[in-house]
């Protein structure tokens, strides 16, 4: 699904597999990258879908990982494999598929396990920028849902684009969430003011009223 010149959602339920939370692909030039993976269970149809852009799958440069959760993490390693493009992911999620923890990145409640995932980048900061062929990429932390979550912003057509993935949580103790963080977070990801922002689960959602009050709904 094409939603701008260079940004596609390449994969979730309906594109690759029906346990997959969305996974968006970013063109620029010679250069793309992914924003999280699925489960893995749909990768064939994420790397069909993929080439159907055009981009060829050498070309992907970063896979970013949103949080750990499985149904955005488990083909991160499948992924890697097929372009070699180096997975980036918030520290204080990244321990936890390093470790193969299918409680935090809640593996389990889709009755699977994670393996142990390498991490090749770990951002410790608040704010880290990244680029792809023309396009600066900006990783904000964004701790609540996981307390490594994150979200990336990056500007397509004149659009903000927002990647928040799981901005609806939901919330629970043994995926170790933090309600005040979470509040904070959709305090932060509000004064973005976005015109797109591509959820993980709800879709695109365009204009930027609609993309602040979409928010706002989980406060």
């Amino acid at each position: 699904m094409k939603i701008t010149s260079n940004i596609y959602q390449v994969g979730g339920s309906g594109l690759s597999h029906s346990s997959d939370a969305a996974v968006y692909l970013v063109i620029s030039g010679d250069e793309s990258a992914l924003i999280d993976a699925g489960t893995g269970k749909g990768i064939d149809r994420v790397i069909s879908n993929i080439r159907k852009t055009g981009a060829e799958l050498s070309s992907i440069r970063y896979l970013f990982i949103t949080h750990c959760h499985y149904d955005h993490t488990g083909g991160a390693d499948k992924i890697r494999d097929v372009t070699g493009c180096s997975i980036i992911a918030h520290d204080l999620d990244a321990k936890y598929l390093e470790i193969g923890d299918s409680e935090v990145t809640a593996a389990s409640w889709y009755g699977a396990y994670i393996k142990p995932l390498k991490v090749d980048v770990k951002v410790t900061d608040k704010k880290r920028s990244f680029k792809i062929g023309e396009i600066n990429i900006c990783f904000y932390h964004t701790p609540g849902h996981s307390p490594g979550s994150s979200v990336l912003v990056l500007a397509s057509d004149g659009f903000s684009v927002l990647f928040g993935q799981d901005i609806h949580g939901p919330l629970n103790s043994l995926l170790l969430s933090n309600n005040r963080d979470y509040k904070a977070s959709l305090e932060f990801m509000i004064s973005l003011g976005a015109d797109i922002l591509c959820e993980g689960h709800f879709g695109v959602i365009k204009g930027k009223e609609n993309v602040k009050n979409f928010i706002e709904s989980y406060l």
